[in-house]
């Protein structure tokens, strides 16, 4: 068999090489091509996922050795919880590209490379089932992160101090994480997920302190990424600098690198401490969920408040994994309800947050400003963009229907059973991200009167106020076909993710 996840990480890379070697009128469209290479072969692997949704274990494995000497391979593997994610990096990354290639005109060449090697680094951490090479990949998608921000970010919204923050926050993690993957090894011997989970290390009870440590070091990094309440201060900023095809990639992907990571490391390895700390962690989900959902309602600048609604809805992952840690009256298909809704959340995150994002880029291109209070009445403008708005909202505020409501859904039927009472404070974040969107987005964008004596005066300034174009629509029209997918039929991921789910709970020794 071919090593087909060696290859579908590779691509990127290769392609981003190739970039660098080929005249500049030709950049663009090979970029575009290219990434559409690990698209199909994800789609491929994801396939038969979808077909055979009870496939057990990890699959399309290839262990090589690396660096004997620490014990050290080149392991990589996915299964249901990485699969669906690995697949949506390729969507996402193709889409970015494709807008970005009507988008960019400055410094071409440099910046497909950046994005083809991101797409490298968040394949990698999807895949690897060895802690060392898991932190490699993990730090591989920093730096054309920092990049993208700093150098083709808004000039008006300062893009290399949210870079550098973003790259700090970031860094300040990815030590802690060093320190406590140097403190598994030297315990368990070994860097493999696998094995570190049956081994269980620190867990004897005289050990607890350590093992405790170790988490927090873990938690500490995968928090600032998702980002966590009070984590998040970062997001905000690296949103709002980042080009339109950054923030898709910042939103869908790099942040479940850190929801990721609380399923496939943090709770397999570390499950007594885990519980142990079940309810801070959905303490701290509640806030993420309510203060993001407030915060975001505050907001003036769109492309801000889509940022911090994204603080709101991770909360919900949080949430969902704390709930399926936890210790309590929870039965076994409370817990995997619970986890399968946090799963499902991390996808549904990627694709309405993705759309929404570009949905913006594509309403400041034309604008040239974010500002909600100069806009209004653009629903019978922009009908198109309309249309595609109110769907992207709909499926953000959890319209039933649509993907939103159906992972938020399990992630509070789950979670009811142990942490009632957090769960019903977290509740009033839906209501909160509901009354965000009918008002902040939906109001005073579409709905409202439209001042034609302004844009007919922005007009003499070269801004045209006009539906989307082709190439936006192909862009977006993948990822609304999937909210009304997920929203009418879950069961076509859901059962997939189902299966490693209850295979993750039934492994936990608590």
């Amino acid at each position: 068999m071919l090593p087909w996840l060696t290859i579908l990480v590779f691509l990127p890379l290769v392609g981003a090489l190739l970039v660098l070697l080929m005249p500049k009128n030709y950049v663009k469209p090979f970029a575009v091509v290219w990434s559409l290479i690990p698209l199909v072969v994800a789609g491929f692997l994801f396939s038969s996922f979808i077909l055979y949704p009870t496939l057990g274990g990890m699959q399309y494995q290839e262990v090589y050795r690396w660096i004997e000497s620490l014990n050290v391979q080149y392991k990589v593997g996915v299964d249901g919880l990485s699969m669906p994610l690995v697949f949506l990096t390729t969507l996402l990354t193709a889409i970015g590209i494709f807008y970005s290639a009507y988008t960019i005109d400055d410094r071409v060449r440099e910046f497909m490379f950046m994005f083809l090697l991101l797409e490298t680094g968040m394949m990698g951490v999807f895949v690897s089932l060895d802690f060392f090479l898991f932190y490699v990949f993990w730090e591989l998608g920093l730096v054309p992160m920092y990049f993208l921000i700093a150098i083709w970010g808004h000039a008006e919204d300062r893009p290399q101090y949210s870079a550098i923050k973003f790259f700090l926050y970031t860094l300040a993690g990815s030590v802690l994480m060093l320190l406590a993957i140097i403190a598994l090894y030297i315990n368990a011997g070994t860097f493999d997920l696998i094995e570190l989970a049956k081994k269980g290390p620190f867990s004897s009870p005289e050990q607890y302190v350590f093992a405790s440590l170790a988490f927090w070091a873990i938690f500490a990094a995968f928090a600032i990424k998702v980002p966590l309440f009070p984590f998040h201060t970062w997001l905000p900023d690296a949103h709002t600098a980042a080009p339109t095809a950054g923030s898709v990639i910042l939103a869908g992907i790099l942040l479940k690198l850190g929801t990721y990571g609380f399923v496939r490391i943090l709770l397999p390895i570390f499950p007594q401490v885990f519980q142990a700390n079940a309810v801070l962690i959905a303490v701290l989900a509640a806030i993420s969920i309510v203060y993001g959902a407030m915060v975001a309602m505050a907001q003036t600048d769109f492309k801000r408040l889509i940022a911090y609604s994204s603080v709101n809805h991770m909360g919900y992952v949080i949430l969902g994994i704390a709930a399926a840690a936890a210790a309590g009256a929870a039965n076994l298909t409370d817990k995997s309800i619970a986890l399968n809704g946090a799963i499902l959340q991390m996808w549904n995150h990627g694709v309405i947050t993705g759309a929404l994002f570009l949905l913006v880029g594509m309403l400041y291109e034309r604008a040239h400003t974010r500002d909600l209070k100069q806009f209004g009445g653009l629903g019978a403008k922009v009908p198109i963009y309309a249309a595609l708005l109110l769907t992207a909202s709909f499926a953000s505020l959890g319209l039933p229907g649509l993907a939103g409501f159906v992972s938020e859904f399990l992630v509070f039927r789950g979670a009811f059973a142990s942490l009632t009472l957090i769960s019903a404070i977290s509740v009033a974040g839906i209501v909160f991200t509901a009354a965000m969107f009918l008002w902040k987005v939906i109001q005073n964008v579409l709905l409202g009167p439209y001042d034609e004596a302004k844009w007919q005066e922005k007009e003499t300034h070269g801004i045209h106020l006009s539906d989307l174009k082709s190439f936006e629509v192909i862009s977006l029209v993948p990822l609304v076909i999937l909210m009304v997918l997920i929203g009418v039929y879950p069961s076509v991921i859901l059962n997939t993710i189902n299966t490693v789910s209850v295979a993750i709970l039934q492994a936990l020794k608590i």
